[in-house]
């Protein structure tokens, strides 16, 4: 999946950092886990993992993907049954189809979002998969509403992030949305899932290492991403302007606050309950690298602060665009 900030080029930077400085670690939380990568990358390695974000549609690709540990005949045999559901007697004129009536060209609609059928197959996937919940286990609910948030961006008319669509149709919109099996990893350790504030969730766990990958600018994740929230809530939400973006957007986080930042990482950094702390940023983030390294000096264990830069590699339309100056950072503590 294209996230913004995504970790899928670093993932093997930070396993190697971690293989380095660490010892006998056997649980692992991702407490900004965004599109799962790292956390992935965790449960792969044998890790005990926790992984969190806020966002609903990061809970969901989580909790299908972590809390699973194999793809059985069963879940096979349902993605082909939604893949195979008709939409010729649906309409994007049926507010009951809110994708397509919010967010495909129709009678009350301008938004150039997803062609039409591609539109109704995720508003009829999405329904059935509630109307079969009763017969399904939670990890295979999650586990088929994860495939269809993870089949949306391959047919969606974007660059990247839903704040804007295309004016005219990507080559990639003409493709039908296809529901494909899951990267699940196999493992004897639980993989445990949450949906909160990471500073509340700070308070509630421990592990021998804290993964943070938090915003690192003013950019809000939500507006980014409202209409994969939307398909994971699926909750009719009220929305408003160009994109048809939700009106219940948060308040900003205070990651993406300038003024609130440094206290922000303060605060999460002394509640966490863990041995070790890797903390991935960039050097144009809100805090400066002495501030965030001054933070870490003061939780750290003497000599035991490491800092790791490596070039900024940024995906634009698939291709590898370098950004001179910009550099991908990982901060390293032994917490006291």
């Amino acid at each position: 999946m294209r996230y913004i900030g995504g970790k899928s080029l670093m993932t093997e930077h930070i396993l190697d950092v971690i293989q380095r400085l660490t010892h006998n670690v056997r649980s692992a939380v991702d407490i900004f886990s965004g599109s799962g990568v790292v956390a992935q990358a965790f449960k792969a390695q044998g890790y005990e993992v926790t992984a969190n974000d806020v966002l609903y549609f990061s809970f969901v690709l989580n909790q299908g993907i972590l809390c699973n540990n194999t793809t059985t005949p069963r879940l096979m045999e349902l993605l082909a049954y939604l893949n195979g559901l008709p939409t010729d007697q649906c309409s994007p004129n049926d507010p009951h189809n809110f994708i397509a009536h919010n967010y495909t060209p129709n009678d009350t609609c301008s938004r150039m979002y997803f062609q039409r059928s591609n539109a109704l197959k995720i508003d009829i996937i999405r329904q059935e998969i509630d109307r079969l919940r009763p017969e399904l286990t939670n990890n295979e609910y999650f586990y088929l509403l994860a495939s269809l948030i993870s089949a949306v961006p391959f047919v969606a008319n974007i660059t990247g992030t839903y704040a804007a669509y295309l004016k005219y149709w990507d080559v990639r919109t003409y493709k039908p949305l296809t529901l494909e099996p899951l990267p699940v990893f196999d493992s004897i350790q639980t993989a445990h899932v949450y949906n909160k504030n990471a500073i509340n969730l700070a308070t509630h766990i421990q592990s021998d290492i804290a993964y943070l990958d938090p915003p690192y600018n003013e950019r809000e994740y939500l507006p980014n991403y409202h209409i994969l929230e939307t398909i994971a809530r699926y909750d009719y939400p009220k929305i408003h302007g160009i994109t048809g973006i939700r009106t219940d957007n948060d308040a900003k986080s205070d990651f993406c606050r300038k003024s609130r930042v440094h206290q922000a990482f303060s605060d999460l950094l002394q509640t966490l309950n863990c041995r070790y702390i890797l903390i991935s940023y960039n050097t144009e983030g809100l805090l400066h690298p002495e501030e965030l390294s001054e933070i870490l000096h003061q939780i750290g264990i003497h000599n035991t602060f490491h800092l790791y830069e490596y070039p900024y590699r940024r995906y634009k339309n698939k291709i590898p665009n370098n950004t001179d100056g910009l550099k991908e950072q990982l901060y390293f503590i032994e917490k006291q």
